[in-house]
């Protein structure tokens, strides 16, 4: 019986074989014609759907979304393609806080290659470089590009162009965000309607960016204190992104809005839930500009119930990947602004200095008086400590209040890095330049820039595209205090503000203060700090107590 099953056996087996090898023939000749599909460039739909299921993993994890975009790259012989799969990868590692291969990859997309592009390759690389200089907090940039863009009727005769309409629905996305920062938010949700005008649900691209501006349009809301409108578009957001394919980064941003609803009506056990549940489905991903909020808030919302060793080690967590990510972002701008200079047929307003030399004496005179701004500041900060300084914050401060519009700061504004215009030198400054220059700086007042540790006089005058030594000039006339002087008591008017109308700041340790108001380091708060007050902050904290508590 043995024998004559062997032998049964023996002719399927002869089958398998001759079926494994017409298999083996056909696999052969389908991987030799996709391989000629992509040698030859794709066809526009098969294009269109790789493109499609690459954006998607941007959102599921950067690390294969780079993987599997950079395989079609290197097959695809379409310049339009490449352009499209590089911003794909380019924000990718943007994703990770690698601003330095992000704009690398940016300024590969034109390969050396000067034959005429097409509008559609054109429009997207101005927008590419939109995107960069918003992932680098460089938002005026950003704002400005997009302006010229969407004021193009060509553009929006174009529209019919599914490639052209997704594009145009990122850029009034990414205007929102921009109006956002600016604190516009009926600008920014204008902008985000615009953007779902040109949304449809044909693919995931489409399905995803929609989601996002549902997310933006709840954290806009919240910061109008329509908190109740937030939460009940969040909640539905989270239902219809559990109900889609895994989209890993809309869900902890979602969950990490939703988290801030809940701080704000002072749940913070809520508000903890929600970011753990964040940050659980992108722990082991490396989405890094994400953790780091997640990070912050986690930290916030522990110090708030007194978790001391929670806390230290969430702030620990933030601080450690805060200091990678402002490294990254500050050899970002340095690559950008030199991938800027050597296009000019970008058709922006950065402006190369012609002559070296100009450029190393400008440098040197602006790190000059930044030594110098510093040496006196450290001076000055030493000098009326008496209690008359006492008197004389609470009565500023009063008036303070009155004409400065109070915000709750965001961790981290951007460091704005404007045209570098060349203005004559002057013996004299003129009215009119000072009266504008004092506009700017009552515009700036009204934000919390000055919270940026990394501001300086040299950044702020970039920033207003003034001359560094009339900005100077107007403060030291105006304002009777040098840059530091002027800047830091904007920052202690600030914390001291919070501390009276918040409670929850009678809470944080003096050291969190300092890093919360831009200060370097403790001891420079608080001696700045009793430099304006005339008290330490410690005895600041304890006088608005006992003024709470009667």
């Amino acid at each position: 019986m043995r024998t004559d099953r062997k032998k049964i056996e023996k002719k399927p087996i002869k089958n398998k074989s001759l079926i494994k090898k017409m298999l083996k023939s056909n696999a052969q000749l389908l991987t030799l014609l996709f391989f000629s599909v992509f040698v030859n460039g794709q066809s526009g739909p098969d294009f269109n759907i790789l493109a499609d299921k690459a954006f998607q993993k941007l959102y599921q994890n950067p690390d294969d979304c780079i993987s599997y975009s950079q395989s079609l790259l290197i097959s695809d012989q379409s310049i339009e393609h490449k352009i499209v799969l590089q911003n794909i990868i380019s924000q990718a590692y943007a994703m990770k806080g690698d601003y330095v291969q992000s704009v690398n990859i940016l300024s590969q997309k034109e390969n050396g290659e000067k034959e005429s592009f097409s509008y559609f390759m054109q429009m997207f690389g101005d927008y590419n470089l939109a995107d960069q200089y918003q992932n680098l907090d460089l938002y005026n940039q950003s704002q400005e590009i997009i302006s010229n863009l969407l004021s193009d009727n060509k553009l929006f005769n174009k529209s019919e162009n599914p490639k052209i309409k997704i594009t145009i629905a990122k850029l009034y996305q990414l205007q929102a965000l921009n109006f956002g920062i600016n604190r516009n938010y009926v600008s920014a949700l204008e902008n985000l309607d615009k953007s779902d005008q040109f949304i449809n649900d044909k693919n995931e691209e489409n399905k995803i960016i929609g989601t996002e501006n549902k997310i933006f349009r709840s954290s806009f809301l919240m910061r109008q204190n329509k908190l109740e409108d937030s939460r009940k578009l969040l909640e539905k957001t989270i239902y219809t992104i559990n109900n889609q394919e895994n989209n890993t980064f809309l869900y902890a941003l979602a969950y990490e809005n939703l988290s801030r609803y809940f701080f704000l009506k002072e749940d913070y056990n809520s508000s903890i839930q929600n970011l753990e549940k964040g940050l659980l489905k992108i722990e082991n991903i490396p989405y890094n500009g994400l953790k780091i909020k997640i990070y912050e808030s986690l930290a916030k919302s522990y110090l708030a119930l007194h978790n001391d060793e929670k806390y230290h080690y969430y702030n620990k967590l933030y601080i450690d990947l805060k200091t990678k990510l402002d490294s990254n972002t500050k050899e970002g701008i340095r690559y950008i602004v030199k991938l800027v200079e050597n296009h000019q047929s970008q058709n922006l307003e950065f402006q190369e200095q012609n002559e070296s030399k100009k450029f190393w004496t400008l440098t040197t005179v602006i790190s000059l008086i930044i030594i110098g701004l510093i040496s006196y500041f450290l001076m000055a900060t030493r000098r009326n400590k008496d209690l008359k300084k006492q008197i004389d914050f609470f009565e500023k401060q009063k008036k303070w209040e009155q004409t400065i519009r109070i915000i709750v700061p965001k961790t981290e504004e951007p460091i704005i890095i404007a045209d570098k215009i060349i203005e004559k030198d002057s013996n004299k400054i003129s009215k009119e330049k000072e009266d504008e220059i004092l506009q700017k700086l009552e515009d700036w007042e009204h934000t919390d820039r000055y919270l940026n540790k990394n501001m300086s006089l040299s950044m702020l005058s970039a920033q207003m595209g003034v001359n560094t030594k009339y900005l100077s000039e107007v403060i030291n006339t105006t304002k009777g205090k040098n840059f530091n002087g002027y800047i830091n008591e904007l920052r202690i008017n600030h914390i001291a503000h919070l501390l009276k109308t918040d409670s929850t700041y009678l809470n944080y340790k003096v050291s969190y203060l300092a890093e919360f108001s831009g200060f370097s380091s403790h001891s420079a708060f608080t001696t700045v700090f009793k430099s304006v007050t005339g008290m330490s902050p410690n005895v600041y904290i304890q006088e608005i107590s006992k003024n709470r508590a009667s």
